[in-house]
């Protein structure tokens, strides 16, 4: 996959009137991805190129950078995603003050018509751009009219009783329900981080844990979740502890350390990927280091009947 940046790059020359999908695209859900679905079905009947268009940054950290939300992905996992899904290419578009106040037709004109020549555009029904939001499905499609390419939205995707959003998965994973956020994203919400040197209490007591220095915005709060550890492309079960470790010391800084179910290596300085399946239990002080270690092992127990019932 091929990613370019607005206004750095020019098109490529293959890219013949792509078919885009506009959109932030954090999380990567089940609604994103129907957007990116039927991208690719547009783009193979017109024999022509699939394309995702994103912001760098996003948006609202230019506009309204006191409110903007944390993102539930990063830049590198965006893009990842994007590739899997069997886009050819990404456009990213460098936001920027200037470009915030630009009017919805000076943004199509100036990007999807002089830079992308694009022959079709597909978007959220909630989608909005230009100067204070000010361009709506309508005007796009009324745009696309005029300067000659197709404007079409996908309606938001429900999945049981609630319309998935990225907003509603932020907010599942703050309260550490990870596996309905899951359900939202269509995949285990994930986090990457580097494996750094820990103070080794997990290998005295006898479950040995990697100390994970997260990269992304949103890591879900204190408490014990069954996840899966990415190493190299090879998916390992692990137990992962989020908190301040209360039965040793009272800190104020959340540590998150995770426990690989049958393995033994050394991972200092490993780039990982830490998914979130489920969460077993809340953080908790213990009046000993065998209650401690009698917990862990019970822990482990429930984390290891789960990933067999999921055929890990």
């Amino acid at each position: 996959m091929q990613a370019i940046h607005y206004p750095d790059d020019p098109r490529p020359v293959r890219w013949h009137q792509p078919v885009l999908a506009l959109g932030n695209f954090d999380g990567m859900h089940r609604g994103h991805l129907k957007i990116i679905e039927r991208v690719r079905r547009g783009a193979e009947e017109r024999g022509s190129t699939a394309v995702a268009m994103t912001f760098d940054p996003h948006p609202s950290k230019i506009v309204r950078p006191d409110k903007a939300p944390p993102l539930l992905m990063t830049h590198q996992q965006k893009l990842e995603a994007l590739a899997r899904c069997g886009m050819h290419g990404v456009a990213i578009v460098r936001f920027t003050p200037e470009l915030a106040r630009w009017d919805p037709e000076t943004f199509v004109r100036s990007v999807l018509v002089e830079w992308l020549h694009v022959g079709e555009v597909w978007v959220g029904a909630n989608f909005l751009f230009g100067h204070d939001r000010s361009g709506n499905f309508s005007v796009l499609r009324s745009l696309g009219a005029r300067y000659g390419f197709r404007a079409e939205k996908i309606d938001p995707v429900r999945y049981k009783d609630f319309v998935v959003s990225s907003t509603r998965v932020r907010r599942l994973i703050g309260e550490g329900r990870v596996d309905e956020a899951g359900a939202l994203l269509g995949h285990h919400y994930s986090i990457d981080g580097t494996v750094v040197q820990g103070e080794k209490r997990g290998r005295e007591l006898g479950f040995p844990t990697a100390n994970v220095c997260p990269e992304n915005d949103i890591v879900p709060p204190a408490g014990v979740y069954a996840t899966t550890v990415t190493i190299d492309a090879i998916v390992h079960p692990s137990v992962t502890n989020i908190g301040t470790r209360p039965t040793f010391e009272s800190g104020e800084t959340n540590v998150v350390e995770t426990h690989l179910l049958g393995f033994d290596g050394n991972l200092y300085g490993s780039k990982v990927r830490l998914g979130f399946v489920q969460r077993l239990r809340d953080e908790k002080r213990f009046d000993g280091v065998e209650a401690l270690k009698g917990q862990i092992a019970a822990d482990r127990a429930r984390a290891e009947d789960l990933f067999a019932r999921m055929g890990l």
